[in-house]
């Protein structure tokens, strides 16, 4: 059984900054992409950022380039999202999920390439 746990989220005001944390179990990890998504109140999910799964490739969407940095370490089965100067608008739900096929070569920004979702983590950014 595949496991997505999430952590890390949190209150910040704007400016700081969060590390967030998905732990996988279940899955050989290093074999898949994975993913960062974000739900805001009344928005429909949106891309964050994601990672190969040899780690070599990083994705991410506009809004967040330059403040955010995906990473992974296989060896704990842990992917993480650096935050820094974190704004307002940042503020949401966000998921970690993992790629739907093994060593996909160039990751979705998607959320339907992904079959397997964290429980998610509140991140609230305050002006």
């Amino acid at each position: 059984q595949v496991q997505l746990v999430t952590s890390g989220g949190g209150l910040v005001q704007a400016g700081g900054s969060l590390r967030l944390s998905c732990a996988a179990s279940g899955r050989t990890f290093s074999r898949y992409a994975m993913g960062w998504f974000r739900q805001a109140p009344g928005k429909e999910r949106e891309f964050v950022a994601a990672i190969t799964w040899s780690g070599s490739s990083t994705y991410y969407a506009d809004s967040v380039k330059g403040r955010f940095t995906i990473s992974r370490d296989s060896a704990k089965n842990t992917v993480y999202l650096q935050m820094n100067s974190l704004k307002p608008e940042d503020t949401a739900v966000y998921y970690c999920a993992t790629d739907r096929f093994t060593f996909r070569q160039t990751p979705s920004i998607l959320a339907s390439a992904y079959d397997y979702w964290g429980q998610g983590t509140q991140v609230t950014v305050s002006s």
